[in-house]
């Protein structure tokens, strides 16, 4: 998928941009008390306030505005020291107000950039136009009844952030891109889980086409998609609907739209609003937020190492290539988990076990590296083992899927089963000796020439030592004992 697509009259340029709605990690919702974890009954987890009872009045939560600010420093965002809180009035059964607390024109973060590391080695930086915080809606149920819909209003309340970008982005590729690093920031930060798949962070995705270099053509909005692969074959899918209007002569109306999986379509859901077909004023039951620069200042000196300085300092101090290095700190976890296996370590041989065998025993399992039946320290214990000689690499990856499968240590696996490397050189001299006297007319081929038999005899001595001769020793006796091949 590029960012431009050949159509019939010439080239179109993509142009994209995304709100992106996370869920706040916090224990209760933004101005009530009421819980906010995942998978409730419906309808339990809901207060006064959130169900709009007549004189209920909203209560701000600090901590919701602690992770506003802490996620717009993570942005590298502006923080504003006053902000307001406007009423956004719309009608929507699973709206019990009919009105929904947001910011609009005085947002708690300002401009920002999120930098883009894309796959050929380039970067991209993209810029962040603000972040507000507003409340979810509930949800309606429509798959309970053939003709009833059900309303669930345990969302209804919760924080959201809205962090809105500038129309920067140009492909698909880098939509993702944007999602994932979104994401991993605010993970590190600790301020949304992440989780799409259970709608604690999803995206509106804006899309418009142009001819290269014209002016920006008018834009759909696709409403609530919930996943990176979703958000990248919807813009596609639009993008190609929106160029095979224009060249047929039509003209695409600014209007929200849905995106179908399951058909590969995007379809209508209604014309476009505009901000003042939500009669935006400021909500008279809540003060403009204002706090002391001391505040922010103190949330920052907080702030943990987030993953561009964590890849920066993979690369300088541990020598990693900008790659492994972002493969690593794409994830928090993951990157906890390297720094744990690499310490003291070869860095690059640790980055390996993990991209490599780790990763590719988790992906067949079905599991995130939270999950990884290999701890940590017993990954980097089983390179220990390599490195003092205890057991050859091949070994070692034997060593490995015993580890995953059981769970287990190295070291019990490796004297369970008798897998130490033998170094007596005495002892492995024997068994080169037996190899070349029962290959004897192998040994004159490669006397001959044939110089590519010194693996067939490296292979039979390493058969007969059920792997475990050490590989250095038996290359060294077979050359001393082979001579030069063609001499």
């Amino acid at each position: 998928m590029s960012g431009v697509i050949q159509g019939a009259t010439g080239p179109w340029e993509m142009v994209i941009g995304l709100e992106v709605h996370a869920q706040v990690s916090s224990a209760s919702k933004l101005f009530s008390g009421a819980a906010t974890a995942f998978g409730a009954a419906p309808n339990i987890q809901v207060s006064l306030v959130d169900a709009a009872m007549p004189g209920m009045l909203p209560v701000i939560n600090k901590v919701c505005v602690e992770q506003a600010v802490r996620t717009g420093l993570g942005l590298k965002a502006k923080i504003n020291l006053r902000s307001v809180f406007d009423r956004k009035n719309y009608f929507y059964p699973d709206l019990p107000q009919g009105y929904q607390i947001s910011q609009y024109l005085q947002p708690v973060v300002g401009a920002g950039t999120l930098v883009l590391d894309m796959e050929d080695g380039t970067s991209r930086e993209i810029g962040i136009t603000r972040l507000h915080l507003e409340q979810d809606a509930g949800k309606s149920v429509h798959d309970m009844h053939p003709d009833r819909t059900y309303v669930d209003l345990n969302r209804s309340g919760v924080a959201l952030m809205e962090i809105v970008s500038e129309p920067d982005l140009r492909s698909p590729e880098e939509a993702g891109a944007y999602l994932r690093k979104m994401r991993s920031i605010l993970r590190y930060l600790g301020t949304c889980d992440g989780n799409m798949e259970e709608g604690s962070m999803r995206a509106d995705v804006n899309v418009s086409v142009r001819r290269p270099g014209a002016d920006y053509g008018t834009r759909c909005e696709i409403k609530n998609v919930n996943s990176v692969r979703f958000v990248q074959q919807a813009i596609e899918v639009e993008a190609r609907r929106q160029v095979d209007v224009l060249e047929d002569g039509g003209e695409i109306l600014q209007e929200t739209r849905l995106f179908d999986s399951r058909k590969n379509e995007t379809r209508s859901m209604r014309s476009k609003e505009e901000a003042h077909d939500y009669r935006y004023f400021p909500d008279p039951d809540l003060l403009p937020l204002e706090f002391e620069q001391a505040w922010v200042d103190e949330i920052a000196a907080s702030l943990p190492e987030l993953p561009d300085d964590r890849k920066a300092r993979f690369i300088d101090e541990l020598g990693l290539s900008p790659y492994d290095a972002g493969v690593l700190v794409a994830e928090k976890e993951v990157a906890d988990y390297f720094e744990t296996v690499a310490g003291g370590r070869d860095a690059k041989v640790a980055a390996n076990w993990i991209t490599g065998d780790l990763f590719g025993a988790l992906n067949k399992a079905g599991l995130e590296i939270a999950s990884a039946p290999v701890a940590a320290k017993d990954l980097g214990a089983l390179i220990d083992l390599i490195a003092d000689d205890t057991i050859s690499g091949r070994i070692a990856k034997g060593v490995f899927d015993a580890m995953f499968k059981t769970g287990r240590p190295p070291g019990e696996i490796v004297e369970e089963k008798g897998l130490r490397q033998v170094t007596d050189s005495g002892a492995i001299e024997a068994i080169v000796d037996t190899v070349l006297e029962a290959n004897q007319h192998k040994v004159e081929e490669y006397r001959g020439g044939k110089e590519k038999l010194l693996g067939f005899f490296v292979g039979q001595v390493m058969k007969q030592s059920q792997g475990k001769a050490n590989p250095k020793i038996v290359n060294d006796l077979l050359k001393q004992k082979l001579g030069n091949p063609g001499a």
